[in-house]
């Protein structure tokens, strides 16, 4: 039942013993079920992580990634988003429930022969959260962990801040999955940024200086960002350069001993 898709859940327990080895690396797709304006679906970063992950496994298995001996792990969509809850429809776990689960999967990991775990986070709340995850899986089990994300890139009109729904997010859903994107209800957005911050010199996403924040507090659509320029095209290069960074990474990867700095 090993076929290219490379999926853990797919292989019959008497193949597991056979097909994952100590050489092996797992790979957890982590997304998110939120708000994403009028025009995206809530399970955007689900969509995004579930789909960037799975091509890289099988690229990678068939070669691209050195032959890395490559795994793909059932995702978790429910995480840590409560920074949308003012907002219809988001679905959230909390920090302690979001960590116990992801410390559990490790722990059943570390039960395999794999040493290796990467996690391909599609939601930037969790990145804080995974950071740590990433330590103390390393001290309680001694597994190897890696986080891999794409930050959005922001379009021309969004001021450097376009982090959600937006320009580049909406680009790669247009290519990923077309038909849950609503283009004429993105229409009427426009930048959707929050000046406030745009205007700071040390206040902001990527400064020195970092912030609390619910998604509202920035627009009262949720989205921050502009997606009106948004396009297929983009999406599909902006994938492909996601792909391609996992992709590349893994021969790294697979060899890193952080034990021997």
């Amino acid at each position: 039942m090993i076929g290219p898709a490379r999926r853990f859940a797919d292989l019959t327990t008497a193949e597991v013993p056979h097909a994952v080895t100590s050489d092996s690396i797992m790979v957890l797709p982590l997304g998110a079920i939120e708000p994403h304006g009028p025009h995206l679906p809530l399970a955007t970063d689900l969509v995004m992580a579930e789909s960037v992950a799975a091509k890289a496994v099988r690229r990678a298995a068939a070669g691209d990634g050195a032959g890395s001996d490559v795994w793909l792990l059932p995702s978790i969509g429910y995480t840590k988003s409560n920074e949308h809850a003012r907002l219809p429809g988001t679905m959230w776990i909390s920090t302690s429930t979001l960590y116990d689960t992801v410390m559990d999967i490790g722990t059943s990991v570390a039960e395999t022969p794999a040493k290796t775990l990467v996690f391909v986070n599609g939601h930037g709340g969790n990145s804080s959260l995974l950071d740590v995850l990433l330590r103390d899986l390393r001290h309680h089990h001694d597994l190897r962990t890696f986080l891999v994300s794409s930050p959005p890139t922001p379009g021309e009109s969004e001021r450097g801040i376009g982090v959600h729904a937006g320009w580049s997010e909406t680009s790669m859903m247009l290519h990923l999955a077309p038909e849950l994107v609503d283009m004429d209800a993105a229409a009427d957005l426009g930048p959707q940024v929050a000046h406030s911050v745009a205007d700071c010199t040390h206040i902001g996403f990527g400064g020195p200086v970092k912030f609390g924040w619910l998604s509202t507090d920035l627009s009262p659509s949720g989205v921050v960002g502009d997606p009106t320029g948004a396009s297929a095209a983009a999406g599909e290069r902006l994938v492909e350069e996601y792909i391609s960074s996992i992709v590349e990474a893994l021969p790294d990867i697979a060899t890193f001993n952080p034990g021997a700095l």
